[in-house]
C-alpha cells in the first residue's frame, strides 16, 4: 500500500513539472527514475534491462542514421519547384512532398528545409503555408515506424511489455488515410489563417556600420580597452578588416585603421557611438557579413532557454553574436543581452568558423538556412544512402533481416562512404532523449512491481464497462492527445503507454488497438506550438499567434481524431 502510494504521489509530481513547469523532460523523468530506484521500486538489473531495450537501440540507430539521410539532396532539388501563383495546387504540392518525406526522414529537417522554400516565394505569404507545412509533416510521420520517434517510443515500450515490438508499416493504413484526410482538410484550415506580411529579413534593421578614420583615437587599442563592449544598447558583432571577417569579435582584438565596426541592438542608439573619436557612420554594406549570418529557432527544453544572452556566455558556447531577435514574428528591440531566451525565438546570428562544429548545436537550435545541415551528399551518396535506406525497409518488411541489424550495417556504411563523420555522431547522440525513454520504461515497471497499474486499469474498466472497450480506446486517445499539447508528444507517449496497456489487459483483449492510440493519440498536435517541434519552428518564421494554431488546428483535430478512432477498431481488431 506504501509503494502504492508513494509511485502515486511520485507520477503526481512527474505530471505537474512536465505541465507547470519550465524544467527539462530529462531531468523532470531521470530524478523520477532515481526515486523509484532508491526506494526499491525497481532494481538494477530491471533499470539496466530498459537500458539497453532493443527499440531504445533502434531508435538511437535511426536518430544517428537521419544525420546521413539529413544530407540527401532530393529535397532541396524539388523545394523551388513546389510554390506556383495557384494557391490551391501549391497547398496540395506542398503538403504532399512534405508529408512524403516525413514518413521517413526527420521531419523537423524536412520544415527547415521546405521553410526557407516558403518564405522566399513570391506569390504567396508564407503565413498562408508555414502551419500546413507543420501539419503535414506530422501527419506524414504517422504513416511509418521511423516516421516520428514517438512511434518508435510506443514500439519499445511494447516490446518491453511483450518481447515483440511495432513492424514497420503497422503505421501505414490508418497513416496513410489520415493523411489523405489531413490534406483535404488543409485547405479549409488555410483560410482560417492569417496574411501576415512577414518581410525578408533586412540587416539594416538590426546593425549599424561603424568606419575606424586614419586618425582615430582607437587605434592600437583593443575593444575592451576602448569600451566598445560596455556601451549599454548596442552590441560590437564583427569586424571587417579588408575581405577579412573576425567574427565573433575578442574583447582583446586590437582596432586598426579602415576596420569596419558592426554593431547590433537598438539602431536608434547609434548616437552613442559618435562619443568615439575618429569613428564615421554608414549605411551597412551587405557582400561579406552577408555570408555568414543565418537564422535559427531556440528548440524546447534549450539549455539556453530561460537565460539571458549575457549570463549564456553566447558568444563562447556557439561560437557566434546574436545580431538580432523576432518573437511572434516581431522584431525584439532593445539590449538583447537583457532579453530572455524563449523556445521558438527567431534568431539572427552572424557565426564564426566553428559554429557548426559545437556539440551543443542541436540540442539548441534549428538552423533555418540553405545550408541547414551543412555540406549537402554528393550524387553517389545521394544514391547510396536512399538505395541502402530503401533495402533496410524492405529486407525489415519481408522479416529478412531485423531493422536494428539493418540500421546499423546502414550507420557503418555511411560511415565507411564518408557520407557522415564520427564527430558529428559525437555531437548529435541524443543522449536526452534515450535518458527520457529509460527513465519512462523503468517507471512503467515500477508502476507494474508496485500494483497501480493493475489497480488503475481495473478502475478505468470498471467505470468504462458499460460503454465497452471502444469507449476506453477514445478516452486512451484523447488522454494522450490533451498530454501532447500541454507537454510534448515523447513524453506523453511515455505517461500514457502504461495506463492503455494495462487498461487493455483488464479488457482480456488485443494490446494493439490500445497501442496504437496512444501512437496516433501522442502526434496528435494541432492546436498549440507547444506539443511539436515544427509548430514551435514556424511559429516565429509566420508570425504566428496561439489563436491561429488553434483556429487552423481545430478542423484538422477533429477530423483526424474521429478517423483515427473509427480505424484502429478496424485495422485492428479487438
Amino acid at each position: 500500500m506504501l509503494e502504492q502510494i508513494f509511485i502515486s504521489l511520485l507520477f503526481l509530481a512527474l505530471f505537474a513539472s512536465l505541465i507547470f513547469t519550465d524544467w527539462k523532460a530529462s531531468k523532470v523523468f531521470a530524478g523520477a527514475m532515481l526515486a523509484a530506484y532508491f526506494v526499491g521500486l525497481v532494481d538494477t538489473e530491471e533499470v539496466l534491462s530498459k537500458a539497453t531495450n532493443t527499440g531504445l537501440v533502434t531508435l538511437l540507430l535511426l536518430l544517428l542514421v537521419s544525420v546521413g539521410l539529413e544530407k540527401m539532396s532530393w529535397l532541396k532539388l524539388v523545394s523551388g519547384r513546389l510554390i506556383t501563383k495557384n494557391y490551391g495546387l501549391s497547398l496540395f504540392r506542398l503538403s504532399f512532398v512534405t508529408a512524403l518525406f516525413s514518413a521517413f526522414l526527420n521531419n523537423t529537417a524536412v520544415v527547415a528545409t521546405l521553410a526557407h522554400a516558403v518564405r522566399s516565394n513570391r506569390h504567396h505569404a508564407a503565413s498562408k503555408l508555414l502551419i500546413p507545412l507543420s501539419y503535414a509533416a506530422i501527419l506524414g510521420g504517422t504513416m511509418t515506424l521511423i516516421g516520428t520517434s514517438t512511434n518508435l517510443i510506443v514500439s519499445s515500450f511494447l516490446e518491453d511489455m511483450t518481447g515483440q515490438g511495432l513492424a514497420f508499416f503497422d503505421f501505414l493504413i490508418i497513416g496513410s488515410s489520415v493523411t489523405g484526410l489531413g490534406m483535404v482538410m488543409m485547405f479549409v484550415s488555410a483560410r482560417l489563417l492569417p496574411d501576415n506580411a512577414i518581410e525578408k529579413v533586412n540587416f539594416n534593421e538590426y546593425l549599424i556600420e561603424a568606419e575606424v578614420n586614419e586618425d582615430s583615437s582607437l587605434i592600437g587599442k583593443s575593444v575592451k580597452e576602448n569600451r566598445l563592449r560596455d556601451l549599454e544598447e548596442l552590441f560590437l558583432v564583427e569586424i571587417v578588416r579588408g575581405r577579412h571577417l573576425i567574427s565573433p569579435v575578442s574583447p582583446s582584438e586590437h582596432i586598426e585603421p579602415g576596420d569596419k565596426l558592426i554593431f547590433s541592438g537598438d539602431v536608434k542608439q547609434v548616437g552613442v557611438l559618435e562619443e568615439f573619436n575618429g569613428l564615421s557612420l554608414f549605411a551597412l554594406e551587405e557582400g561579406l557579413l552577408n555570408r555568414n549570418v543565418i537564422e535559427v529557432v531556440v528548440v524546447p527544453n534549450a539549455s539556453i532557454e530561460g537565460k539571458t544572452l549575457k549570463h549564456t556566455g553566447f558568444r563562447s558556447l556557439f561560437d557566434a553574436a546574436v545580431v538580432g531577435m523576432r518573437r511572434g514574428g516581431k522584431r525584439l528591440s532593445g539590449k538583447l543581452g537583457s532579453i530572455t531566451i524563449q523556445a521558438g525565438d527567431s534568431m539572427m546570428l552572424a557565426v564564426g568558423p566553428d559554429f557548426y562544429e559545437r556539440k551543443n548545436l542541436d540540442k539548441n537550435f534549428i538552423v533555418i538556412d540553405d545550408e541547414v545541415v551543412g555540406a549537402s551528399a554528393t550524387r553517389f551518396e545521394n544514391y547510396f544512402i536512399s538505395l541502402s535506406l530503401l533495402g533496410v525497409i524492405l529486407l525489415a518488411t519481408l522479416g529478412v533481416l531485423p531493422l536494428i541489424k539493418g540500421l546499423a550495417l546502414l550507420l557503418v556504411g555511411m560511415l565507411a562512404v564518408g557520407v557522415i563523420k564520427v564527430e558529428e555522431l559525437r555531437r548529435r547522440f541524443p543522449f536526452e532523449l534515450c535518458l527520457i525513454i529509460t527513465s519512462a520504461l523503468t517507471l512503467a515497471q515500477a508502476l507494474n512491481n508496485s500494483g497501480l497499474v493493475a489497480l488503475m486499469a481495473e478502475g478505468l474498466h470498471s467505470g468504462l464497462a458499460d460503454l465497452g472497450p471502444h469507449a476506453a480506446i477514445a478516452c486512451i486517445f484523447l488522454f494522450t492527445l490533451v498530454l501532447t499539447e500541454l507537454m510534448t508528444n515523447n513524453a506523453a507517449a511515455a505517461l500514457s503507454f502504461p495506463i492503455a496497456f494495462g487498461l487493455a489487459e483488464s479488457y482480456g483483449l488485443s494490446h494493439m488497438p490500445f497501442v496504437m492510440a496512444v501512437a496516433y493519440g501522442a502526434s496528435a498536435s494541432f492546436l498549440t506550438p507547444y506539443g511539436y517541434a515544427t509548430n514551435l519552428m514556424v511559429q516565429n518564421l509566420g508570425g504566428y499567434r496561439l489563436a491561429d494554431y488553434f483556429r487552423a488546428g481545430v478542423p484538422m483535430s477533429l477530423v483526424y481524431s474521429a478517423a483515427v478512432l473509427i480505424l484502429i477498431p478496424l485495422v485492428f481488431p479487438f
